[in-house]
Formats: structure tokens, C-alpha cells, sequence
């Protein structure tokens, strides 16, 4: 059996690679994507200043209980947008724990220094330093709230040393202090520098009063460390917090760390789910094509008494022998692919710099695994009908066209087709996520309704180009047309996979254009002020107070950019927000209120909400908004507008009373100031700007560009998938038209012998692809219209999407070309081997 195998690799090496192909690129694509799961669920961030803690009290995440049902109650977490705070009594609780040596607070508060205004600086307490630990490497602790100790780090680029007295920008204001000492610890420097300020300073300047962001636990030298951890976890249990111990203490120590952690197991998730479906798709198709185009070889086999047994499993061991090399050759290219993959992203900042992609292991298996089931799964249903028939009736059976399908196929393709009419229905009548979440499951309703429709829309399609195929190619158009007639079964994967590519490719990618379109538009256009104040650091309320006063400053807004949570399906949903400073706000951004009234947004019980939002959660102007703020806290706000340009601006915007104490820094994040006509308020800005560190002025245009920046960066990582999968798609659509192409063999030379020329058939060949490539252009392009144009009129109030003709040319010409070429090249081999030779067996 197994040289029988080895011989018909051999021999059969067109439909073979293409068979391979699919599977490695199928293997390499879900190998990255089980990768990025693998690596998020294994990364715990860097344990930098808590190394001598056994245990780290922190509150990173927050569960939702969803409603019970059927005696069950559904929880579910989701990362805090914002570092969630622990309460300050629970400091003195985990100290009384048995063992415990000392039980610190830790308090991170934004600072920046004048003495080095471009380095990234965190102030905490002094207490904190015993967690590292770090060692004092000159002068003494601070012990006044004029004094700070820093690290060696700080010091060394801001020239800091005992006895200096410097200016730092905290607590929202400029602060004179003196360094009274310079600490240090052993490793690596972290992304940040450090200064110290006493306990009671820390806690006076920390924007969350009665809370600290962790609690390190330090064991006694003599205690038993793992019955410390569980007396602390027992203590906790019931608080919301989290204990890290270990290597996760790096992630109560890095809250990016936790924002990574979930962002790679989520991304690499969905579009796992993505890349499953299409390569379930395509490596079912290409099995399927394969054992089709060989009918004649099982029904040989057949007839000179091979069982339908023997004939499955020499089916079932091409296949699996394909698969393990396929898995030879795919997955390593995989784990080299997805190790580029988490480089770009620590490289465009998606993730800290001490993200690696690690492991890769199990992942890799169960890729393989998957694959080659899906794979003999479609070859035993492929070849079933060969192996049911009696030996006698094979040869027959194999050269002749089968039926164009079964009742169950049309039934299921045209109940699917109508489920992608009902939710073009349930697009336009939703709005939000809803929409969003209706209209990508439309996507995939309608090619699966045209994979199984497929042999009908052939025959259609032949029928109705007959007249013209004839009209424009003569006696080829007539051939072209017969063929397409007979052989409307067997097109079905050229169908499918070209359908799949043109409508997938034009709705996932042209939807990125509009989301950065409507991004930058919504914020050029609803930004109505001139100049900014903006600084890494913050900008501190004291000067947006001062901006005001300036001659000629009509109105200034301080805005902090932050994330809130809103209840979606029994789960939390992370949604983009802003805090604002109502005084002045009409009078520097438009956010384009539909209902309501903008004014109204004042003190902490009100919230304006994006015409998208209040679709998602049923809001309106009057309702009680149930929502959780970025560190956790829960809030019910009434919703007194509702606007446009969520894309722009955000799709939750509250006052910044209703946030404080609920950000990390407390401070915003930028100032729009808008001066009366006339005025030129730039130089008092600058030197306003330059009384703060690392504050400087810029026009809006350039937060506008920034912001530009930043979502064409987001996207970047859907964009590269996007064009992966769609490469993939790509790769099938050539490889069935390849593989039916290399098929003809014994169809072209039985024509040559009965007088058609080369040229002829040729032109055959040409009619036959341009009937196709219409039908599946036509398709592709109204599905990927519909579908972009009720995800883009659902999340974006357009009803017509942005398409840029660059794009469609590359689609449209590109698929052409693809589907041309891949059907030329093969058929031109074909021609210019001799009939007689073609009419042997091989095909």
C-alpha cells in the first residue's frame, strides 16, 4: 500500500503540490495565530521593582456576572482599560497575615522633571523601595515633602545629586524640592525612572485618595512561603484584587503588561477563528478537487478488485502522508513567521519590549492535528462515491459528470442565502456592534451559500452566456459554453475561492480605509480649536486655568483620553472615551450632537454617548447608563446627548469630574484652545508651555496627524492578517484553477485528434475563463458591496463607503490576472504535448 502511495506522489505531482501547498500555507498561517495565543497566555511581563516581594496584591481585572439561567449564574473578565486601585485598609489587614514580615502600598504617580524633561519618570513612596529592593547609593531618605530621592538612572541624565534642589511637574502643579539622596538596585533599568517621596507625600499627591495601586508582601526570612501566599489569597478573596505571585508579578507590576497579555491572546483568537474557516474551506476544497480529478485511477483499482477498504485507505494515506510533510515544512515557517510577527509588534508598540513569542509547541500540534483531520475528513468524503459502486460500473462512472448535487446541498444553500438576506435586514435596522457582529456573519453566510449553490450558478451562468460566448469566440464560444454546461460541478472550488478572495479581500481591507477615513475626518472636522498644550506627562489643571487667562484665549478645554466598560451580551465591552472640561467645550470641538444637548454635560452624574453606542447598548437622551469607569468603578450616568463622530472623538465622553480619581495620572492628556478672531495667543502659549517640563504647543492639525498615526498603526497588524488570509484565498483560487486546468488533458487532445486546432482551443480556454471570472467578479463584488456598505453605514452613519479606486483596481485586475495566468500557463504545457501521448491514461 504504502509503495503504491510513494508511486502515485510520484507520478501525480501537479494535483500533489497543489494538495501540499494548501496544507503548509494552511499550517503556517494558523501556526502564527496559535502563537500569538500561546505566547499571550505565557507572558507575565518583567518583575522589576516587586523582586523581593513574595506576593502582589493588584486589581487588574474585573469579573461580570452575567444573569442566571437555569439554576447557573455566567462570569466572565475582562482587563481594566485604567489600573484599578486597592483599598488603603487592606494594607494593615495583609500585614497582620502570619509571616508576614511587612506588607508595603505602592503608589505610582506622574511626574516629570525640569532637570530631564524627556525622560519618563513614576514617583512612589518611599516605603516601596523595600520591594525592589533597592540599596542607597548616596546621601539619605527624604523626609520632608519638599524632599525626593531618585535613581541612579535620573540622576545621571538630569546632573541630580544630594543637596540639588530641582523643579518637577506632580500633583497637577510645579513643585521646587531637593534630592536628598540617589538610590540604586541590581538588573536592568526599567522603562522608567524612579523618584521617591516620603509615604505621607505620596499619598497626599496620588490622584486616588484611600487607594494604592499594590500591595507588596515581604515574608519573614523563617516563614513558610506557599502558607503566606494562601493566607493572603484567603484574606483577598472576595475584594475583587488579584494575587501574582512568581513571574506574574511582573504583571502587577506593568499594567501594559496585562493590556498585552490580553490584546495577543484576543487578536490572535479572532483571526485564528478567521484563518480556521478559510483553511477548513480551501483544504477541504483542494482534498476534494484532488481525489475528484483521480476518479479514474480508484475506478482502475476498482475494477481489477481492489475493496472500497483498500481504496479508503490508500485515499486516507496519500492524504495523511501530505499532511505530515505539509506539517514538516508549514510549521516551522510558521513559528519563523509569528517570531517576525511579535517583533513588529514590540517594534510599532503594541506590546512592552520584553514580549517574545515563546513556546510554540502546542500550538504547533494542535495546528497539525487540526489540519489533517479536516484534510482526511474531505478525502473520505470525496472519494465515497468511488469506493460505494460496484467494480463493474467504475470506469463508467468516472468518465462521466455526476449530477450537479444533492437535495440536502440546494436545500442548505438556499436556506443559507436566505439567512444572508434576513441579515442584510438585521443590519439596517441595528446599529453598533450589533450591526457590525450581523453584517460580518452575512459575509460568511453568503459564501457558504454560494459554495453549495455553486453547481446551479455554473449551469445558470452557462446557459445564459451561451448566446454571447458564441457571438464573441465563434465555434470556441459554442465549445466554451458546453464545457461550462458539463462541467458545472467540477468549477465549483474555482468558483468559491475566486468568490472568496474578491469579497472577503474587498470587505476586510477596504473597511480598515474607512475606519482611518472616518477617524481622521471626524476629528479634523469636529476639532474647531487652533492650539494645543500637550505633554507626555500630562497637562496639569493649573494650566489650563492659565491658558484661560491669557489675552485673547476664547475658550480652553482640558481632555482625557481614557477607556470605559459597558454591559454587551452578559460580558463587559472596552470602549474608547473622553473626559472633557465642560466650561468651553461647544466652544473647541463639534461633536455633532443628533439629540440632546451637549451643554447639559456637567458635574459627575452625565454622559454623551456616539450615535454608534447608544445603537449597541439602546440609549437615548434621558436614559440611565450602567457602566464601569477604566479602573473598575461602577457608574450610572444620564445620558444628555448623543452625536455623530464617535470615531473622532470617542464613543463615550464624560466630565472630568466624573474621572477624577479614576485615571492613572489624573491629569489630562491634552488642551484645545481656541482664540477669538484676531488674537495671536501662540507666543503667550509657548511661554506658558515652557513654564511646565515637557509641555509644548502644536497646532490641532498636528493631533489630527498624530491620531492619524496612531490608527494607521493600530490597523496595521488587521491589515497584515487581512492580506495574509486573503493571500491564502488567493494561493486556492490558483491552485483549483491549476489543478482543473492539468486535468483536461485527455479532453484537449481528444479535440485536437478530431480537428480542432491549438488556436481554437485556446480561444476555448479564454471564453470558458471569462465567463467564469464575470460570474465571480459579479459575485464577490456585490457581496463585498453589501457587506462594506452595512458594516460602514452601521458604525458610521455613511451609507456609502469609501472605496479607493487604486483598491478596486488591484482586486479587479489582479484577479484576472491571477485566474488567466494560472489557467494559460497550464493548458499552454498541455497543448504542446502530442494527442496521442494525452489520450493515455494520465490526466
Amino acid at each position: 500500500m504504502w509503495a503504491l502511495i510513494g508511486r502515485l506522489l510520484r507520478y501525480r505531482k501537479g494535483t500533489f503540490v497543489a494538495t501540499f501547498l494548501a496544507l503548509a500555507g494552511g499550517m503556517s498561517i494558523l501556526t502564527v495565530c496559535g502563537s500569538l495565543v500561546e505566547s499571550g497566555l505565557r507572558y507575565t511581563g518583567e518583575t522589576q521593582r516587586y523582586g523581593a516581594a513574595v506576593a502582589v496584591v493588584a486589581r487588574n481585572e474585573l469579573t461580570v456576572r452575567g444573569p442566571e439561567r437555569f439554576g447557573e449564574r455566567e462570569t466572565s473578565t475582562v482587563t481594566l482599560p485604567e489600573r484599578g486601585g486597592v483599598p488603603q485598609s487592606l494594607v494593615d489587614r495583609v500585614a497582620e497575615v502570619p509571616g508576614v514580615e511587612r506588607a508595603v502600598g505602592d503608589r505610582t504617580i506622574s511626574v516629570a522633571s525640569a532637570a530631564a524633561p524627556d525622560v519618563p519618570v513614576a514617583g512612589h513612596g518611599w516605603g516601596s523601595t523595600a520591594l525592589a529592593p533597592y540599596e542607597m547609593v548616596s546621601g539619605t531618605a527624604p523626609r520632608a515633602e519638599d524632599e525626593i530621592a531618585v535613581d541612579r538612572t535620573l540622576a545621571a541624565a538630569g546632573k541630580l545629586r544630594p543637596g540639588t534642589t530641582t523643579t518637577i511637574l506632580t500633583g497637577g502643579s510645579l513643585r521646587q524640592v531637593r534630592v536628598t539622596g540617589v538610590v540604586g538596585r541590581s538588573g536592568e533599568p526599567g522603562p522608567r525612572s524612579s523618584v521617591f517621596f516620603t509615604d505621607a507625600q505620596a499619598a497626599r499627591l496620588h490622584p486616588r485618595q484611600g487607594l494604592v495601586d499594590a500591595i507588596g508582601v515581604v515574608a519573614a526570612e523563617d516563614a513558610d512561603r506557599e502558607a503566606v501566599v494562601a493566607a493572603v489569597k484567603r484574606l483577598t478573596d472576595g475584594t475583587g484584587t488579584q494575587v501574582y505571585t512568581g513571574d506574574e508579578r511582573g504583571l502587577a507590576e506593568q499594567p501594559e503588561a496585562v493590556a498585552a497579555k490580553s490584546f495577543t491572546v484576543e487578536a490572535g483568537a479572532a483571526f485564528g477563528g478567521y484563518a480556521a474557516l478559510i483553511t477548513g474551506f480551501v483544504v477541504a476544497s483542494t482534498v476534494g478537487l484532488s481525489v475528484r480529478h483521480r476518479r479514474r485511477d480508484f475506478a482502475l483499482l476498482r475494477a481489477i478488485a481492489a475493496t472500497p477498504g483498500q481504496v479508503r485507505m490508500l485515499i486516507v494515506g496519500e492524504v495523511g502522508l501530505l499532511s505530515l510533510l505539509a506539517a514538516v515544512a508549514g510549521i516551522p515557517l510558521g513559528l519563523l513567521a509569528g517570531r517576525r510577527v511579535g517583533g513588529e509588534l514590540v517594534t510599532r508598540g503594541f506590546v512592552p519590549e520584553d514580549f517574545t513569542l515563546s513556546g510554540g509547541a502546542p500550538s504547533a500540534a494542535a495546528v497539525a492535528a487540526a489540519v489533517t483531520a479536516v484534510a482526511l475528513v474531505s478525502a473520505v468524503i470525496a472519494g465515497r462515491r468511488t469506493t460505494r459502486i460496484r467494480p463493474t460500473e467504475a470506469l463508467g462512472e468516472a468518465s462521466v459528470e455526476r449530477t450537479l448535487g444533492g437535495r440536502a446541498r440546494i436545500v442548505s444553500g438556499v436556506v443559507l442565502l436566505g439567512v444572508a438576506f434576513a441579515l442584510i435586514a438585521l443590519t439596517g435596522s441595528t446599529g453598533g456592534q450589533t450591526a457590525m457582529g450581523a453584517a460580518v456573519g452575512m459575509l460568511y453566510t453568503f459564501v457558504l451559500a454560494i459554495a453549495l449553490l455553486a453547481p446551479w450558478i455554473n449551469r445558470a451562468a452557462a446557459v445564459a452566456l451561451s448566446p454571447l460566448l458564441r457571438a464573441v469566440f465563434g465555434d470556441s464560444g459554442y465549445l466554451a459554453a458546453a464545457n461550462l454546461r458539463a462541467n458545472a460541478r467540477g468549477m465549483v472550488a474555482v468558483l468559491t475561492a475566486l468568490v472568496l478572495s474578491v469579497g472577503f479581500g474587498g470587505t476586510i481591507w477596504f473597511l480598515q480605509d474607512n475606519l482611518e477615513r472616518q477617524t481622521v475626518v471626524q476629528s479634523k472636522e469636529g476639532t474647531i480649536a487652533q492650539h494645543a498644550l500637550a505633554g507626555g506627562a500630562g497637562v496639569p489643571a493649573a494650566a489650563v486655568a492659565e491658558a484661560r487667562r491669557i489675552p485673547g484665549v476664547a475658550a480652553a478645554t482640558g481632555i482625557r483620553r481614557t477607556s470605559v466598560l459597558v454591559p454587551f451580551m452578559d460580558e463587559a465591552m472596552p470602549v474608547a472615551a473622553q473626559g472633557v472640561d465642560p466650561e468651553g467645550a461647544g466652544r473647541t470641538m463639534d461633536l455633532k450632537v443628533t439629540s440632546g444637548n451637549l451643554a447639559d454635560l456637567r458635574g459627575r452624574e452625565t454622559v454623551a454617548v456616539s450615535s454608534s453606542q447608544a445603537d449597541t447598548s439602546g440609549w437615548e437622551v434621558g436614559s440611565k447608563a450602567r457602566m464601569w469607569l477604566g479602573d473598575g468603578t461602577p457608574v450610572t450616568l444620564e445620558v444628555v446627548a448623543v452625536y455623530s463622530r464617535g470615531f473622532g472623538f470617542g464613543d463615550v465622553t464624560l466630565t472630568n469630574e466624573t474621572l477624577a480619581g479614576h485615571t492613572a495620572s489624573g491629569l489630562n492628556d491634552h488642551v484645545l484652545v481656541r482664540s477669538a478672531p484676531g488674537a495671536d495667543v501662540e507666543p503667550a502659549l509657548t511661554e506658558l508651555a515652557d513654564a511646565y517640563p515637557g509641555i509644548a504647543v502644536t497646532g490641532t492639525e498636528g493631533l489630527t496627524g498624530e491620531l492619524a498615526k496612531e490608527v494607521a498603526m493600530s490597523s496595521w497588524l488587521n491589515r497584515m492578517l487581512v492580506a495574509v488570509l486573503v493571500g491564502y484565498a488567493v494561493l486556492a483560487a490558483a491552485n483549483t484553477l491549476v489543478m482543473a486546468a492539468l486535468a483536461r488533458a485527455r479532453e484537449l487532445s481528444l479535440l485536437r485528434l478530431v480537428g480542432v486546432t491549438r488556436r481554437q482551443l485556446k480561444r476555448m480556454v479564454h471564453a470558458e475563463q471569462g465567463a467564469l471570472l464575470g460570474v465571480a467578479l459579479a459575485i464577490g463584488v456585490a457581496v463585498s458591496a453589501v457587506t462594506l456598505s452595512s458594516i460602514v453605514n452601521a458604525v458610521a452613519g455613511q451609507p456609502v463607503p469609501y472605496v479607493p479606486p487604486l483598491g478596486v483596481a488591484v482586486i479587479l485586475v489582479g484577479t484576472v490576472v491571477l485566474a488567466l495566468v494560472s489557467t494559460s500557463v497550464p493548458v499552454g504545457r498541455l497543448l504542446r504535448t502530442p494527442p496521442v501521448e494525452g489520450m493515455g491514461l494520465r490526466e
